[in-house]
């Protein structure tokens, strides 16, 4: 029995040191986990892919309100920008209204939802973005309308109704003339549910008159993760722009 006694002790604490020593390790291993994810996290956000939400209906039926996107920053940095692409951007100036102000929030919740932004799950940041198609590129002659209502391009009429919302019976949008010629290093845009979008259109009393330059432009949008039953890629119905010359030509 005496012998007993005087073992016990010497063979529990090693096992108990282990366990701890072992959750510590676990813990330690997490956090490198956890911050690996991170980084890489806003790596992909800043360099490469981030994720948007839809707060209006400027897009519909292409893009529905509370749809979740991501948007490509990495590809058009070396292909450029074409016209038909769907792109998001930072407000140029004037295109929206001031934000409301909002409480602060605690810098606890502040980091989670940096956080959660990180690999997509929030898009806090959305409301200080627009979404719409191009229509015009640096350089391009856009003109609304012809005879039809149709915009044209360098010349072209181009027919929108693969993507174009139109009411039952419209053959074409709601006229808003415009004649523009699109500097470089800009792009004109248009949504495609264009009785109920205030895209360039709209915006050409703003110091840019209407042209979004492309240092404010975000990315290209090229899927719908959310909701589930809408997940695909995003149109962006080049074709209808194919027999388009390029800006001066002929």
């Amino acid at each position: 029995m005496s012998s007993d006694n005087t073992t016990a002790p010497d063979t529990v604490l090693p096992s108990r040191q282990r366990r701890r020593r072992g959750v510590w390790l676990l813990l330690r291993d997490v956090f490198v986990i956890v911050l690996i994810a991170v980084v890489v996290s806003f790596v992909i956000k800043t360099f490469l892919v981030r994720s948007f939400y839809i707060p209006s209906g400027s897009m519909e039926q292409t893009l529905l309100i509370k749809d979740r996107i991501l948007v490509d920053e990495l590809t058009p940095r070396f292909g450029g920008y074409q016209r038909g692409d769907v792109v998001v951007f930072r407000d140029p100036g004037g295109w929206l209204p001031p934000a409301p102000a909002t409480p602060a929030q605690p810098p606890l919740a502040q980091a989670a939802d940096w956080l959660l932004s990180l690999v997509g799950i929030t898009a806090s940041d959305s409301d200080e973005h627009l979404i719409k198609r191009i229509i015009g590129v640096g350089g391009d002659h856009v003109v609304c309308c012809n005879a039809i209502g149709q915009v044209t391009v360098n010349g072209t009429p181009i027919d929108e109704t693969p993507y174009l919302n139109l009411a039952p019976g419209q053959s074409a949008p709601q006229p808003v003339p415009f004649d523009v010629v699109v500097p470089q290093n800009s792009l004109w845009v248009m949504g495609d549910n264009r009785d109920h979008s205030r895209d360039s259109r709209y915006n050409m009393d703003q110091p840019n008159k209407g042209f979004v330059p492309l240092g404010n432009v975000v990315g290209r949008a090229f899927l719908i993760t959310w909701p589930f039953d809408r997940f695909g890629t995003i149109d962006g119905h080049h074709a209808v722009f194919a027999g388009v010359p390029a800006p001066g030509a002929g």
